[in-house]
């Protein structure tokens, strides 16, 4: 089966399609890209120039993809997000297009939902998920198995280690690490009680902040700037800034080293 390609849909030159592509109406495609084999690319939806796409993708309505972008095989690029019959959350009226910009590159089998925005050269790998109303700074990590629940901010140059996961609304902040298998929570009730309605709050790591390895942060916590949380710790109150913290619960142990210092690292804003 040849690519089905929409008379409305506009493909730059030099972009070659493999067997059994669709390109649907309002579609517009740069120069040079190259498509795999059985991939949709839904109504209204864009690509830049020398993008690479791969086997089985699918890029839903309106979707944005910049420049030299690498999608691998099976991703999904704007999903609509679910909502159980007895979801306690607002049905999602509106959501903006996904958007993934410039150099960035999707590992297999990740999803990218509607209204998340990746900035320039961010990598997702293989069976990532970025839920909507998720934005991730320039250079992040996301490795792989890594979850991004709604409503999230990550910032610039982070890096979240495989199968950490971040519960909706966490922020965090420029240069923040988290380690394989971090859990972050943001229900102090455990699903019972209407009062746990009032008091949602996801986690926050400030700029340079460090979790360790399978380490646990409850709802709400902080943990301040250049902060580090040590490897299996279980983080019940805010961690002081330039502090190690480490136990279960996690206890003040001794300041961060100097050199460790994220302003003594000499690395670009």
């Amino acid at each position: 089966m040849e690519a089905k390609i929409d008379p409305s849909a506009k493909v730059g030159e030099g972009t070659t399609f493999g067997y059994g592509v669709i390109v649907e109406a309002g579609a517009v495609i740069g120069k040079n890209c190259k498509f795999g084999h059985h991939i949709v690319v839904s109504a209204n939806v864009t690509v830049g120039d020398d993008c690479q796409v791969g086997h089985g993708a699918v890029l839903h309505p309106d979707s944005k993809i910049g420049d030299q972008v690498r999608i691998d095989d099976h991703v999904v690029v704007g999903k609509w997000p679910l909502r159980a019959v007895n979801s306690i959350l607002k049905p999602t009226q509106q959501l903006d297009p996904a958007v993934v910009s410039n150099r960035c590159m999707i590992g297999t089998h990740a999803t990218v939902y509607r209204g998340a925005t990746l900035n320039q050269a961010i990598l997702v790998a293989d069976q990532a998920t970025i839920r909507e109303r998720v934005t991730i700074g320039e250079f992040t990590i996301v490795g792989r198995g890594v979850v991004v629940e709604n409503d999230c901010t990550v910032g610039r140059y982070c890096k979240l280690e495989t199968e950490s996961y971040i519960t909706a609304y966490s922020t965090l902040e420029d240069r923040v690490f988290i380690a394989p298998q971090v859990a972050t929570s943001n229900d102090n009730f455990v699903g019972r009680t209407e009062e746990r309605f009032q008091h949602f709050k996801g986690v926050t790591v400030k700029r340079g902040g460090r979790v360790g390895v399978g380490s646990v942060i409850l709802p709400g916590k902080t943990i301040g700037e250049d902060g580090l949380v040590a490897a299996g710790s279980v983080v019940s109150k805010d961690v002081p800034a330039r502090q190690i913290v480490l136990g279960q619960p996690a206890r003040e142990f001794r300041a961060v080293p100097e050199e460790q210092l994220l302003d003594n690292q000499g690395w670009p804003e």
